[in-house]
Protein backbone atom coordinates (compact mmCIF):
# COMPACT_ATOMS: atom_id res chain seq x y z
CA UNK A 1 0.00 0.00 0.00
CA UNK A 2 0.98 3.31 -0.84
CA UNK A 3 1.98 6.53 1.87
CA UNK A 4 1.55 9.68 1.75
CA UNK A 5 2.68 12.81 3.94
CA UNK A 6 0.66 16.04 3.94
CA UNK A 7 3.08 18.66 5.14
CA UNK A 8 2.01 22.16 6.25
CA UNK A 9 -0.91 21.29 7.43
CA UNK A 10 -2.92 24.35 9.19
CA UNK A 11 -3.46 23.50 13.16
CA UNK A 12 -7.28 24.54 12.75
CA UNK A 13 -7.70 21.79 9.93
CA UNK A 14 -5.64 19.24 11.81
CA UNK A 15 -7.59 19.83 14.93
CA UNK A 16 -11.07 19.52 12.59
CA UNK A 17 -9.70 16.08 11.72
CA UNK A 18 -9.39 15.15 14.62
CA UNK A 19 -12.68 15.74 15.77
CA UNK A 20 -14.50 14.28 13.13
CA UNK A 21 -12.71 11.07 13.56
CA UNK A 22 -13.68 10.87 17.14
CA UNK A 23 -17.19 11.34 15.97
CA UNK A 24 -17.08 8.33 13.59
CA UNK A 25 -15.39 6.28 16.38
CA UNK A 26 -12.09 6.21 13.98
CA UNK A 27 -8.49 7.58 14.30
CA UNK A 28 -7.44 9.88 12.13
CA UNK A 29 -5.23 8.32 9.69
CA UNK A 30 -8.88 6.06 9.14
CA UNK A 31 -10.81 9.56 9.03
CA UNK A 32 -8.15 10.59 6.00
CA UNK A 33 -8.33 7.29 3.96
CA UNK A 34 -12.32 7.35 4.21
CA UNK A 35 -12.49 11.35 2.99
CA UNK A 36 -9.74 10.59 0.24
CA UNK A 37 -11.31 6.95 -0.54
CA UNK A 38 -14.76 9.32 -0.96
CA UNK A 39 -13.80 12.20 -2.76
CA UNK A 40 -12.15 9.96 -5.59
CA UNK A 41 -15.31 7.88 -5.62
CA UNK A 42 -17.84 10.56 -5.98
CA UNK A 43 -19.67 11.15 -9.43
CA UNK A 44 -18.85 14.28 -11.14
CA UNK A 45 -20.98 15.87 -13.63
CA UNK A 46 -20.10 15.00 -17.30
CA UNK A 47 -17.87 18.54 -18.83
CA UNK A 48 -19.78 19.81 -21.25
CA UNK A 49 -17.82 21.46 -24.47
CA UNK A 50 -17.44 25.56 -24.21
CA UNK A 51 -20.70 25.79 -26.16
CA UNK A 52 -22.48 23.91 -23.52
CA UNK A 53 -20.71 25.99 -20.49
CA UNK A 54 -21.44 29.18 -22.02
CA UNK A 55 -25.34 28.34 -22.70
CA UNK A 56 -25.91 27.24 -18.99
CA UNK A 57 -24.42 30.79 -18.31
CA UNK A 58 -26.74 32.25 -20.08
CA UNK A 59 -29.73 29.93 -19.82
CA UNK A 60 -31.53 32.09 -16.83
CA UNK A 61 -31.49 35.15 -19.27
CA UNK A 62 -34.64 33.37 -21.42
CA UNK A 63 -33.24 33.03 -24.55
CA UNK A 64 -36.08 31.39 -26.53
CA UNK A 65 -34.49 30.62 -30.63
CA UNK A 66 -31.34 28.24 -31.34
CA UNK A 67 -28.59 30.26 -32.19
CA UNK A 68 -27.16 29.08 -35.85
CA UNK A 69 -23.72 27.09 -35.61
CA UNK A 70 -20.84 29.20 -38.17
CA UNK A 71 -18.77 26.33 -38.44
CA UNK A 72 -17.23 26.18 -42.01
CA UNK A 73 -17.88 30.09 -42.41
CA UNK A 74 -15.06 32.38 -42.34
CA UNK A 75 -14.57 34.74 -39.33
CA UNK A 76 -13.65 38.15 -40.44
CA UNK A 77 -12.31 40.90 -38.17
CA UNK A 78 -14.37 43.76 -37.15
CA UNK A 79 -13.91 47.42 -39.41
CA UNK A 80 -13.46 50.07 -36.88
CA UNK A 81 -13.20 53.16 -38.72
CA UNK A 82 -12.79 56.89 -37.45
Amino acid sequence: MAQIVVRNLDDRVKTRLQRRARRHGRSMEEEMREILRNAVHAQEPPAGGLGTEIAAMFKKFGLDSDIPEFRGHIAKPAKFEP
